[in-house]
């Protein structure tokens, strides 16, 4: 049964643009082949179910290479620390630990205060799992340690088991603080070798993924509800008051209206000293921006801060004469490790789950953020492993729960460090405070930790931002943001949470299923594409690469895609795009030594040519019919001769030596990528940044990337897709087609720098 049918002119001129950036030559091809159903479809295509992998029995096999491979992946310093560049990375990582050790000092004492502990124990947190983190984590520029939002959550709970009014002496006036920091310590040390205990299992059977199921959103809105919660609860130190202790949900709401019906008890040396503090941080990280292009390092205002602080408590008498509450004895030395209570595993086994995914995801997020930036790659599971050996270790020398600081892993990339050997440094720095000068600091007011909290908290509470952003790009992702933020602060940490995450799983049961990844090849004499794996008789396009995925591509999933789409394409694109950018480096260099005073002219770009595609579904052989007047044609081909040829000596005269085959290196055996996106029903912010990576990271290795078959929503998705600003100068319009087919011819038309063979266009 043959069907042909011809584009009208109307149609023809719909799909002419001459303000679009690629002009496309105007083609017509018809195809006749017989309607197919679907078991005519499997009849022709030979199709059967993919054998199984069987991918289990690779994790029984035993050899002296896995078992290397395995040392390797579980203990990465073995692998990175023998190629490290002392030359190129020492100097920069020795100023990098030393920067982030200062930094370290005082937010140690203040997030010990959050916790609800002696502020010497955020000392001990900053060092037992620095230092063990450096030997088993793989990212290179977070800086682990404590953490205003790991903080409160552990302060959330000593509070809650171990009260105030548990330990009160004397007719119930006061209380016995070193009994209760006893107590308290205690719960801190065994919540964080449970917590270890659950970031070690899951990364042992790679569940790194769940952290997927943490949207951005979702993150974003908890982090800044927590920062809420922390600005609260050092109010009472600014204020110097006694508040009673609470948990629970609403417990943040009866805790603001205490400090507000006790703000006549304030003591007015402890909130002058709290001002004061926080205006001398702000003024001096105002200097660090305005000099941070004459700085080598930022001034270290929190240290500063803190020394000023104590010699004015010590000389003034701060805590005698105007009632300042000081931190007290800091005892000098190392702790002996203690057991941890079992008794205690079943009281804490709920918060210590929250408190171990929500540090992960925070570190995690960090770490692939600077792991883009940088080229390397970082490992979600052996991260898991890494920040849960650094709690259980840590827990058992009587330290709290630790993740990665945003403000100091910033500190530490700007100020040279390269690898973890910067962590190593302001371990080492910290310990000589521990061991030394620890006992310098009993002076020093606990309103002025307080301020140092409260400044830090800037970073956060700029995160309100995102409510207006997300209302203009996606919707459902603001949504996800004000449930998780509204949750957190009325029920608490641990039950907002459970709310956050419930609410954003239910969102996905809506919205997809469980995905499936294929790669698509043409069934034989037909226009259509199908799965390589199922259909034996489906060959893939020479030159030409089809990826599709099952269900549509969102912040669970995108990911996942990403990995999955490098992989199934037979390249590792991410040590490919690094060994690129070192040889560039390298010759980068070598010119500016030779060419100091002439620079290199940059190639003029090219100018592009519009088309049209009519297509019509019909069974037989495809033919190509050109629309077009022959003056016209011949005119337009003879310009595109000479453009042609202009650019060919163009490139004669200058040859590109930035190229994989230029440098030496392995090219793909594609030169264009086909993602169908025939399932994607809705897009987000996460799926916007992981399709224009993909578009980056492919042409980066001189593949070049359009996508397909809309076919399910089309018009939402083009108005989500521009809402968004994913279109622009570089990814266009023009790289999205009607169908798979559109794509292909257009792709075997327009290789990349690559030679195709003419018969095989005309045959498709």
């Amino acid at each position: 049964m043959g069907l042909s049918e011809a584009s009208g002119p109307r149609d023809t001129q719909a799909l002419l643009s001459a303000t679009q950036a690629m002009e496309l030559p105007r083609r017509d091809y018809h195809v006749e082949r017989l309607l197919l159903n679907q078991e005519q479809l499997e009849e022709l295509g030979h199709w059967g179910s993919a054998p199984p992998t069987h991918q289990w029995r690779s994790w029984f096999q035993c050899s002296g290479a896995r078992a290397r491979a395995l040392l390797f992946q579980y203990l990465p310093i073995l692998a990175w620390l023998p190629r490290y560049r002392v030359r190129d990375w020492l100097l920069g990582d020795l100023l990098s630990g030393l920067s982030v050790a200062i930094m370290q000092l005082p937010q140690g004492l203040a997030y010990a205060l959050l916790a609800g502990l002696p502020p010497v124990f955020g000392l001990y947190s900053s060092f037992y799992p620095v230092f063990i983190y450096f030997l088993f984590g793989t990212s290179r520029h977070i800086s682990v340690g404590t953490f205003a939002i790991m903080s409160v959550m552990v302060g959330s709970v000593t509070e809650s088991l171990a009260p105030d009014d548990a330990f009160l002496q004397d007719s119930n006036t006061t209380v016995n603080e070193a009994a209760r920091d006893a107590a308290r310590v205690q719960l801190a040390s065994t919540l964080s070798v449970l917590v270890g205990l659950f970031q070690v299992g899951l990364g042992l059977v790679h569940f790194g993924f769940v952290v997927t199921y943490l949207s951005e959103p979702l993150v974003r809105g908890y982090t800044t509800a927590a920062s809420v919660q922390v600005f609260i609860s050092q109010l009472k130190y600014v204020f110097g008051l006694q508040l009673s202790s609470r948990s629970g949900p609403l417990s943040l709401i009866y805790t603001v209206l205490e400090v507000c019906w006790k703000l006549p008890q304030s003591v007015v040396g402890t909130v002058i000293t709290a001002v004061v503090a926080g205006v001398v941080l702000v003024a001096l990280k105002l200097l660090n921006d305005k000099l941070r292009r004459y700085l080598p390092i930022p001034l270290p205002g929190e240290l500063l801060t803190l020394i000023g602080a104590t010699g004015i408590s010590y000389g003034v008498d701060l805590k005698q004469r105007f009632g300042v509450d000081v931190v007290g004895i800091i005892p000098t030395g190392l702790v002996p490790p203690v057991a941890p209570s079992l008794e205690l595993f079943a009281k804490l086994v709920g918060n210590a789950f929250a408190i171990a995914v929500v540090g992960f995801a925070i570190a995690i997020s960090l770490g692939k953020i600077f792991a883009l930036r940088h080229g390397y790659r970082v490992d979600s599971n052996q991260e898991l492993v890494a920040l849960g050996l650094s709690n259980l270790i840590g827990g058992i020398f009587q330290c709290f729960p630790i993740s990665c600081s945003m403000s100091r892993s910033l500190v530490q990339e700007t100020t040279g460090g390269n690898t973890q050997v910067a962590g190593a440094v302001s371990s080492l720095f910290i310990l000589i405070i521990i061991v030394k000068l620890g006992e310098l600091f009993q002076d020093l007011p606990k309103a002025v930790l307080a301020a140092v909290i409260i400044v830090n908290l800037k970073g956060m509470m700029m995160q309100f931002k995102d409510i207006c952003s997300l209302w203009k790009a996606n919707r459902v992702d603001m949504l996800i943001w004000l449930v998780t933020f509204v949750a957190t602060i009325l029920l608490n940490l641990d039950i907002g949470l459970a709310v956050a995450v419930v609410f954003s799983l239910l969102l996905v049961v809506f919205r997809t299923q469980l995905p499936h990844y294929s790669v698509l090849g043409q069934v034989p004499d037909t226009d259509v594409y199908r799965d390589v794996a199922e259909y034996s008789e489906a060959r893939e396009v020479p030159g030409v690469k089809i990826f599709r995925s099952s269900v549509t591509v969102y912040f669970a999933n995108a990911e996942l895609y990403s990995d999955t789409l490098k992989q199934r394409c037979g390249v590792d694109v991410d040590r490919l795009i690094s060994r690129k950018k070192k040889l560039l480096r390298k010759q980068e260099l070598k010119l500016k030594r030779l060419q100091k005073k002439q620079p290199q002219k940059q190639a003029a770009s090219s100018k592009d040519n519009s088309f049209s595609v009519n297509v019509n579904a019909g069974l037989g052989d495809t033919e190509i019919n050109n629309v077009e007047d022959p003056k016209v044609m011949q005119e337009r081909a003879e310009d595109e001769l000479d453009t042609t040829e202009a650019s060919s000596q163009e490139d004669a005269k200058a040859p590109d030596v930035s190229t994989l085959k230029a440098l030496g290196l392995p090219q793909p055996d594609f030169h264009s990528l086909i993602l169908d996106l025939s399932a994607l029903s809705f897009v987000d912010t996460v799926c916007l940044k992981s399709l224009k990576n993909i578009f980056r990271d492919f042409r980066e290795i001189e593949v070049e990337v359009y996508m397909a078959a809309c076919h399910g929503a089309w018009a939402p998705v083009i108005t989500q897709l521009e809402v968004g600003n994913f279109f622009d100068t570089s990814v266009t319009k023009q790289h999205l087609f009607a169908t798979v087919h559109d794509a292909v011819v257009f792709a075997l038309q327009h290789p990349r720098s690559r030679s195709v063979d003419p018969a095989l266009v005309t045959k498709l």
